[in-house]
C-alpha cells in the first residue's frame, strides 16, 4: 500500500546540498519534496545550532526544558490571544494524530474526512 515515488528506475540519494539532492553517481536533482524552501539541505547556520544543540542535551520534548518555554512564550507572542497555547511534536504525522485527537475531544465526534 506504500507507492515508491520512481518504481521503475529508484533513486539511491547518497547527499544533499542547498536545494539539490544528489544520487550515487553525483548526478543532481532539484528537491521539490524535502520540506527544504525554508532554507535548504545543509544549511551552515542550521547545521551549526543542530550541532550546538546536540552537545547540550539530544533528546525530543516530553521532558521540561526551558528554551520549550521561551520558544512558546516567543511564538504565542506573535499570535492573536485566541492563539495562546502551544503543541510541540516531534513530526507532521503527531501533529496530525495531535489535531484529530482533540478535535475528537472538543466536539465528540468521531467521523473524518479525507482528501486524496
Amino acid at each position: 500500500s506504500c507507492k515508491v515515488f520512481f518504481a521503475k528506475d529508484p533513486l539511491k540519494i547518497v547527499r544533499a546540498q542547498g536545494q539539490y539532492m544528489f544520487d550515487e553517481t553525483g548526478e543532481k536533482y532539484l528537491d521539490c519534496i524535502n520540506n527544504v524552501a525554508h532554507v535548504g539541505h545543509s544549511h551552515p547556520h542550521v547545521t551549526k545550532a543542530a550541532t550546538k544543540q546536540m552537545e547540550l542535551l539530544n533528546t525530543n520534548s516530553r521532558f521540561l526544558h526551558d528554551n520549550l518555554v521561551q520558544y512558546a512564550q516567543r511564538l504565542t507572542a506573535t499570535l492573536p490571544e485566541k492563539l495562546s497555547v502551544c503543541y510541540f511534536v516531534n513530526s507532521g504525522s503527531e501533529a496530525n494524530d495531535l489535531a484529530l485527537r482533540l478535535a475528537r475531544q472538543y466536539h465528540g465526534h468521531q467521523d473524518v474526512i479525507t482528501l486524496e
